[in-house]
């Protein structure tokens, strides 16, 4: 994936470059786009409209940090290896740091070594992108809040290079800014927000 940058931002242009992790594998693999575990298709919404979670800009910019509102409002990406959700362990549910709609289920989590927090599967909290086939196989597909619409991450079906683990057995990969997410331990502990102390990608 991409490699972690000293600068606090970077342009757009950065975004696309974690999607490349798994482009090659997949097409070489003729994997194709095996529908979804999601709800509405996120491409044909805007980032407020459709959504059960309606707040404006101002209001998400006051309720969230910098890190967070560039990711889960902006659609930015945080740089690999800087989420505090990495290395959770920990029975429990990662629900949207925006509206708490539970996202991913503890058992799902996998280390993918990509330096993002990445799950075999989502819970039905979790919106999938609607792109075609070759889209889906080369460059993933966007994942979002389906209560308010944040942006999440990506998903990718290269679930098959990664042997031993959930997503060998999906077939994809959720890989998922940690900023977007908090963690809700089964133990009764305090929730935990995924964010990081770097930058993010613009």
């Amino acid at each position: 994936l991409g490699v972690a940058s000293t600068s606090p931002l970077l342009p757009p242009s950065a975004l696309p470059r974690r999607r490349a992790a798994g482009a090659a594998a997949a097409a070489a693999a003729g994997v194709l786009w095996g529908g979804g575990a999601c709800s509405q298709p996120a491409a044909a919404k805007s980032r407020i409209e459709g959504y059960e979670v309606q707040l404006t800009d101002s209001e998400w910019a006051k309720q969230l940090s910098k890190g967070e509102y560039a990711v889960l409002r902006n659609g930015g990406t945080e740089n690999p290896g800087t989420s505090r959700l990495l290395k959770e362990k920990r029975k429990g549910t990662f629900r949207c740091l925006g509206c708490q709609n539970p996202l991913f289920a503890s058992d799902e989590k996998f280390d993918s070594g990509t330096g993002w927090p990445s799950f075999a599967s989502g819970l039905p909290g979790v919106e999938v992108e609607a792109v075609n086939q070759v889209q889906a196989a080369l460059l993933g597909a966007e994942l979002r809040c389906a209560r308010c619409g944040g942006h999440l991450g990506d998903v990718f079906q290269d679930g098959f290079l990664y042997q031993g683990t959930r997503s060998a057995e999906t077939g994809r990969r959720f890989c998922i800014d940690g900023a977007a997410l908090e963690f809700i331990p089964e133990d009764g502990g305090p929730p935990i927000k995924g964010i990081g102390s770097r930058g993010i990608y613009g």
